[in-house]
């Protein structure tokens, strides 16, 4: 009798024991499920945040690269209207020199 009462006291002993322990690897195993759910979620969040500044970046690039070839349309008419501000000046250098033969002969005729 006492080795039955004894071998029932350790198989209850037992069974709580991997009941317990079920339920604590269960909450472990819920817990980390949660983590888990969450780490998705953050996850998910991040590579939305990736993909709009990586859509914003490409759009800033292609800004750079049209203001570049604007900035480079507008350093040729610069340079083409410098030229062009040259001509005029020695063009106006020698209307004013032509001027000043031209009111030198008059002097003279007078």
């Amino acid at each position: 009798m006492f080795g039955q009462w004894f071998f029932i006291t350790g198989f209850i002993i037992f069974v709580l024991y991997m009941v317990i322990r079920t339920f604590y690897y269960r909450s472990i195993a819920q817990r980390e499920e949660k983590n888990s759910i969450n780490m998705k979620l953050t996850l998910q969040d991040a590579e939305i945040l990736i993909r709009k500044h990586q859509v914003q970046l490409q759009r800033a690039l292609g800004d750079i690269d049209i203001l570049t070839q604007e900035l480079t349309a507008l350093k040729g008419d610069i340079r083409s209207l410098k030229q062009r501000n040259s001509q005029y000046k020695i063009e106006t250098d020698r209307y004013k020199a032509r001027i000043k033969e031209l009111e030198q002969k008059i002097e003279s005729l007078l």
